[in-house]
This record gives structure tokens, C-alpha cells and sequence, in this order.
């Protein structure tokens, strides 16, 4: 039987691995679940080999308490860290296969414990910290917890410095450095148990009786062996330079055999594998001899005193570090991001998405919507076409009218508008399901009060998280049906002149007056008047100009966007990362920055144009009071100036409307998906409650029977353990949580403000 220990596999069961993966792949990600078929495959096919198979059975020597209770979790950090000590296992146990009385083998049984030992390391201070969020004080895995994994990766290292104990006192090396390397060993052992003694009481009690002497007698075996060594060392100098050692090494004899002694009775008081007793028999014995020979020599030739314990120098540990045993060779689904990596794409692109909104698109309309209203108070360019084309249409007013033709503007409007009301009904719909779900469980709450006393919240306060956010999305979309009749009023206010604008250009031109010539027969304007007016066009025209090259930045913008992708450049950064590391989207955040800079100069594009274009207004304004009073006020040039402007004013309505509309489309469809997923936590969170109800009053009824019999019989006393306290870690119902962040993928934001304007925006 060998001297050492290893650790066994932890069992478990099979687990759909494919079909949960393949899930996660297309819920999670952007690939598709089919690009990593062979990483799945290899996952599933490692996780059988290490999960199923038992190694070099015949040469375990023990075994963790059958009596501990299986602990199932429904989580991929508690299946990492349990493969992780399968690793560990896996390697002590090659270790402990192999044959340890040549050359050969010692070297492959040290580098597989220090192999072990690496992967216990990885587990104690990477996997094991995030089993917390999983775990409670019932559920946690004895062979889990930190000083538990600490003592075994102590263990694997004083097992694999032990082999390098052996192969330097078989290759004969100097006294000096076997003494060194002994005292190593016991220091790695005696941390070992140390460990296990700091663990809990139910990690203790899952080892067997004869682990922790197994580790005592290893810890005063190898300080015995230590101090023996270092006997023979300073005997050696001693005669060599002077006689003044021959006292040391009586003490240190002395001391060996103090700690063999230990080491003996406790491996034969505690039944100690008969290897590891034999080692300490022969070591005693030879401590033995050497002491009644130092002794001897001394009283008959030497008369050293013999100096205290603590007169005599201590022995300088030395080991061998231990290898990283985490590569990089064939990883699997090593080509998909992290979820660390995977988040900050997903947090660039947001920000991405919010900035072009918010610092790009919205400003570019709100500047161009700020030009058109000032254009409009100033009753321009009407003013100045019905000068201009005294007969027939301007070509701006026949191109917006071949708009709504083209478009059919009426006929879309009504569309849209029937399709908002009946989303609007649909989302509402929805919300009632979902309240409706609650309801129904608050009635079987009551119903299953009355019958059975239950140690739980009731529905009311129990759901109370699910009301609340009912209730803010019942505000939401009431503010969204108020905006959509906002709409409506607007539509009804302009649907005449809309539907006129949207008329043939004869039936269009027939609408408006022309000014050829006044009601007296004078010229329409003078020299004077045409001044300002070219002056006002070529105003405009700039105005024109700073419009088309800000639109052009927002196409520039978007299409930039679109084309962007960070996935590279992320990847790069991972690469540089230390290998093995957990990584978080934090770390990214500098390669987010200098992405995002990029559309710094879209940015400083618009405000650069803003500044110039309120020049240019201002400007307008003066020049037109200008031409206001440079021109004749003639009724028919006034009529017409009116006629073009309120057709204008139409088109500028009609293209609000319709942008409201496609607002409040959007709006309805996220609503619906948020909605949606609202209603099935409702329904998961139903189903729960529903569940733990049943299992409460069958838990009672059982009790009750139980009693029942208790009473009948008088053999069982009144303090017996119900069924339900025994079977309550087997039996429990886990409720889900009720954090919006399940069935939100973002905090909503209520509806814009509304505004009372006619030209403002109502959604």
C-alpha cells in the first residue's frame, strides 16, 4: 500500500450539455450555435471522461464520507469548480499510480502533485470565491470551501516536494540539502493540517478517521528526518575544521528521535496506512543507533555539553515551485469572446447608439426644425416666391406636394394611426394578462390559507415588486396614449390642408392666387424690393447649403456606425491580458474611449455649423424687415404670400406627424417585447408560489398522519424530526427573484415630453 494520498473524483450525473449550450449560444451571443459544434461535442465528451471514470481504483486508500448529502445547483461556476477538482483529483491520482522506486517515476509523481497542487490553487482563489452568489449555508459543498481546497493543495505540495526528498537521498546528495528539502516537507505538511483544522466542521467530518493523523505523522516523520540529516552534516564538519559541533548533533539526534517517537505512536494509535508506519519505524531505528553512538563518543572522548533546543540553528527550508498547469493548447470555445469581452462590445455599441442619437440626429433636427420655425414667423421663402413666380407654384412647394403624392400621405397617416390604437390595445392587453396571472395566484393563496397555516409572505406583499412595475408601465403607456391623441388633434387639425397639398399640381396651382399685376395697376415691386429679395435668396441659399453638409455629417455618421465594429480590437486587448484572469468589461473601457473619439469631429461638424447658421438667421431677420418695407403692400401679394405659407406650414406638418407615428410604432413594439417577457416572469414567479404551496400542505399532511400515529401507538415521543425539517433540503422551492433586470434588458424610459405647440413634438 502506498505512502501517499490522493484525492477522489467527485460523482455527478449526466447533464444535457448540447441542447443547453446551443441555447445559451443563440440567446446569448451573436454566432450561431452551430460555428462551435466541435467545441460542444469536445465539452460534453471531457465532461464524460471526467465525470464517469474511475483511475487506479486499487490505489486509493480513502475516500470522502458516503454520508454527505448531493448537492444539485443550477450554475456553470459550480460545475467549473467541480471540474477543476476533478483535475485535481485526476492528477493526484496519477501521481499516486505511479512507481515510485525508480528515477522515473519520482520525477512524473512529483510533476503530477505539483500539477494537482497548481489546479487547487486556481480553484481556492478563482472558482470558489463566485460559488457565493449560489450557495447558502445548507446547500454548500463541504469539498468546496476555501480552507478545505487550501489543506489539499498544501497536501499535493508536501507530496510532491516529498519525491524530490527521495530522488536527492537516492542520488546521494549532501546531508545538507536532504536535511533542507526534509524540513520542507514538514512544514508543507503540518500547513496541511493546520488548513483542515480551520475548515468546518462538516468538511472535517467528511474525511476519514485516518487523515488527519496520516498528516500529523508525516509533519514529525519529516522534522525527524530533517533534524537527523542535519546530525550527520555538522558531524561531518565537525571533523573536518573543529570538535565544538559534536554537542549539536547530540541535540539534534535527540530531537529526531523525540519527533520520530511522535510520529510512530500516532500512525499505530491511529491506524495509519502500514507503509507510512514502516518509514517511521525505520527511521526511529536508525535515529536510535546514531543517538547511542553520538551519546557514547561524547561522555568517553569529546565532553561537549550538550546545548537546549533553542541553542542550535535552525534548519533553512528549501523546495521546488510548483507549474502552472493552465495552458492554452486546443481551449475550447476559445474563439468565443468572454463574457467580460462579450459585455463591453455590447456596452460599446449602446454608447455607440446613444451618442449618434443623442449628440448627432436629435441635434441635427433640432437645428433644422429651429431654421424652418424662424423661417416660418418670417413668412419665408413664400414671401419671396409669390414675388419671384408671381404665376403658377414655386418648384420647392411642386417637389414637397410630388412627396405626399408619391408617399400617399392621407391614406398613411390613417394607416398609421389604425396601427398604433390597435398596438396600443395590444400592449395594454398584455399588461391585464399579466395582473390577471397575479390575481389568480392571490386567489389560490387565500383558498390554500384557509386549509393549511403557512410560515410564508401572502400574494399582496409577496408580488408586491411585480405590482410596482405594473403600475409604472400602466403610467407609461397612459402618458403614451395621451401623446397619441395629441397626434390624432393634430392630424384632424391638418388633414384638409394636407390632402389638398397631396392634389394634382393643376387642381394644386388653381388654390393659390396669382400677383401678376395689383388691384391698381402699378408694378408689384421696385427696384429696391428686388435688392432685399436677392439678397434674402442668396441668405437662404447659404441656409440651404449648411443644412445639406449637416445631413451629410448624419449619413456620414450613420453609415460610420454601421460599418463600425469593435469585436478586433476587443479581441486584441483580451490577448494582452494575463492568461486565466477573469475578465470584466472595465477593463476594456480604454479601447471603448478612443473608439468612440472618432466621432468627435460629426460632433464639433454640427456645432460649427450651428454658429453659422445663427449668423445667417440673423441676418435674414434684418434683411427681410428690410424687404418688408421696401415692398408695396398690394392684397394680392399679400393673398398669395398666405395661400404658399399655409401650404407650406401643411408639408411641415405633415412630415411631424408621420415622425411621431414612427416614433410611436417603435414605442408599442419594445413595449410589447418587454411586456411579453414582464408576463412570463409573472408567470414563472405564479408557478413557484403554486408549487410551494402544494408541497407545504403535503408536508403538513404528512406531519399530521405522522402525529396521528405518534398519539396511537405511544412509541414515538412528541420531539421526533418531522418529515418536513428532514426533508426540506430535498424539497425546497426556490422562488424566483423578482429583479426587473429578468425581463428588461434596460431600465425603460418613460415617453418625451409632452408639448402643447402645434409644431412641436408630441411623442
Amino acid at each position: 500500500m502506498p505512502n501517499h494520498l490522493s484525492i477522489p473524483f467527485k460523482k455527478t450525473y449526466s447533464c444535457p450539455i448540447p441542447i443547453a449550450t446551443r441555447d445559451y449560444i443563440r440567446n446569448h451571443t451573436e454566432d450561431h450555435p452551430d460555428a462551435y459544434i466541435r467545441d460542444i461535442n469536445q465539452w460534453k465528451s471531457l465532461r464524460d471522461i471526467g465525470t464517469g471514470g474511475v483511475l487506479h481504483a486499487d490505489r486509493i486508500n480513502f475516500a470522502l464520507s458516503p454520508s454527505s448529502l448531493p448537492v444539485t445547483l443550477r450554475s456553470i461556476a459550480f460545475e467549473r469548480a467541480s471540474i477543476l477538482f476533478n483535475m485535481a483529483a485526476l492528477y493526484s491520482q496519477l501521481a499516486a499510480s505511479e512507481d515510485r522506486s525508480s528515477q522515473d517515476g519520482l520525477k512524473r509523481a512529483s510533476a503530477y502533485y505539483q500539477n494537482a497542487a497548481g489546479v487547487l490553487d486556481f480553484l481556492s482563489t478563482s472558482a470558489v470565491p463566485k460559488l457565493g452568489p449560489f450557495v447558502d449555508s445548507e446547500n454548500t459543498p463541504s469539498d468546496l470551501t476555501g480552507d478545505f481546497v487550501k489543506s489539499l493543495e498544501w497536501l499535493m505540495l508536501a507530496q510532491a516536494q516529498e519525491c524530490v526528498w527521495q530522488r536527492v537521498v537516492a542520488d546521494h546528495y549532501k546531508n545538507s540539502l536532504i536535511a533542507k528539502l526534509a524540513a520542507k516537507v514538514s512544514s508543507l505538511y503540518n500547513t496541511s493540517l493546520l488548513s483542515i483544522r480551520l475548515a468546518a466542521p462538516d468538511s472535517r467530518d467528511a474525511l476519514p478517521s485516518n487523515w488527519i493523523p496520516h498528516l500529523e505523522t508525516k509533519h514529525y516523520h519529516f522534522n525527524a528526518a530533517s533534524q537527523f540529516r542535519k546530525s550527520i552534516d555538522e558531524l561531518e564538519a565537525s571533523r573536518l575544521v573543529t570538535d565544538d559541533a559534536y554537542g549539536d548533533e547530540i541535540q539534534r539526534l535527540m530531537i529526531a528521535e523525540a519527533d520520530a517517537k511522535k510520529a510512530f505512536n500516532i500512525a499505530k494509535r491511529a491506524g495509519v496506512a502500514p507503509a507510512v508506519l514502516s518509514d517511521v519505524k525505520s527511521l526511529l531505528d536508525v535515529v536510535q543507533k546514531n543517538l547511542a553512538r553520538a551519546e557514547r563518543d561524547n561522555d568517553l572522548i569529546y565532553h561537549q555539553d550538550v546545548p537546549a533546543p533553542s541553542g542550535i540553528p535552525a534548519i533553512q527550508e528549501v523546495s521546488t515551485d510548483p507549474r502552472s498547469v493552465i495552458g492554452n493548447d486546443s481551449i475550447i470555445f476559445g474563439e468565443m469572446l468572454g463574457w467580460g469581452a462579450r459585455e463591453a462590445i455590447n456596452i460599446y455599441n449602446d454608447n455607440k447608439a446613444n451618442l449618434i442619437q443623442e449628440k448627432i440626429v436629435e441635434p441635427s433636427q433640432n437645428f433644422n426644425d429651429e431654421a424652418d420655425k424662424i423661417l416660418q414667423s418670417l413668412n419665408l421663402p413664400s414671401s419671396l416666391e409669390a414675388l419671384e413666380r408671381p404665376v403658377g407654384l414655386p418648384p420647392s412647394l411642386l417637389r414637397k406636394a410630388e412627396e405626399i403624392r408619391l408617399e400617399q400621405g392621407p391614406t398613411k397617416i390613417d394607416v398609421y394611426l389604425d396601427d398604433v390604437q390597435r398596438l396600443s390595445r395590444h400592449v395594454l392587453g398584455i399588461l391585464d394578462e399579466a395582473m390577471d396571472i397575479l390575481d389568480s395566484e392571490a386567489s389560490e393563496d387565500e383558498v390554500a390559507r384557509r386549509e393549511t397555516p403557512m410560515n410564508r409572505l401572502p400574494s399582496h406583499e409577496a408580488n408586491q415588486e411585480l405590482v410596482m412595475k405594473q403600475q409604472r408601465y400602466r403610467t407609461i403607456l397612459t402618458q403614451a396614449a395621451e401623446s397619441d391623441e395629441l397626434v390624432r388633434r393634430k392630424w384632424e387639425e391638418w388633414e384638409d390642408q394636407i390632402t389638398e397639398l397631396a392634389r394634382d399640381e393643376d387642381e394644386l396651382e388653381a388654390l393659390v392666387p396669382s400677383s401678376t399685376v395689383s388691384m391698381t395697376g402699378k408694378a408689384v415691386s421696385t427696384s429696391q424690393t428686388q435688392i432685399h429679395a436677392r439678397i434674402l435668396r442668396g441668405m437662404l441659399e447659404s441656409l440651404d447649403d449648411i443644412r445639406r453638409t449637416r445631413d451629410d455629417l448624419v449619413v456620414r455618421a450613420q453609415r460610420r456606425a454601421e460599418s463600425d465594429d469593435i469585436r478586433p480590437k476587443v479581441l486584441t486587448a483580451a490577448a494582452s491580458l494575463e492568461h486565466g484572469i477573469e475578465m470584466s468589461a472595465v477593463m476594456f473601457e480604454d479601447v471603448s474611449d478612443n473608439e468612440l473619439a472618432k466621432y468627435d469631429k460629426f460632433i464639433q461638424g454640427l456645432t460649427e455649423g450651428r454658429k453659422k447658421q445663427e449668423e445667417i438667421l440673423s441676418s435674414i431677420k434684418s434683411t427681410n424687415d428690410a424687404f418688408i418695407q421696401s415692398r408695396k403692400q398690394d392684397p394680392a401679394v399679400k393673398d398669395r404670400e398666405q395661400a404658399l405659407q399655409f401650404l407650406d406650414l401643411a408639408y411641415s406638418h405633415y412630415k411631424e406627424i408621420i415622425r411621431n407615428l414612427d416614433e410611436g410604432l417603435k414605442f408599442y413594439n419594445d413595449m410589447a417585447g418587454i411586456l411579453t417577457n414582464f408576463k412570463e416572469a409573472c408567470k414563472i414567479w405564479s408557478s413557484a408560489r403554486s408549487r410551494e404551496a402544494r408541497l407545504l400542505h403535503r408536508n403538513m399532511a404528512s406531519l399530521s398522519i405522522r402525529d396521528n400515529a405518534s398519539d396511537e401507538s405511544h412509541e414515538v415521543p412528541m420531539s421526533t424530526t418531522s418529515p418536513l425539517r428532514t426533508g426540506t433540503r430535498k424539497q425546497t422551492v426556490v422562488i424566483p427573484a423578482l429583479s426587473s433586470a429578468d425581463w428588461e434588458a434596460q431600465e425603460l424610459a418613460p415617453p418625451p415630453t409632452k408639448r402643447t405647440e402645434k409644431t412641436a413634438k408630441h411623442r
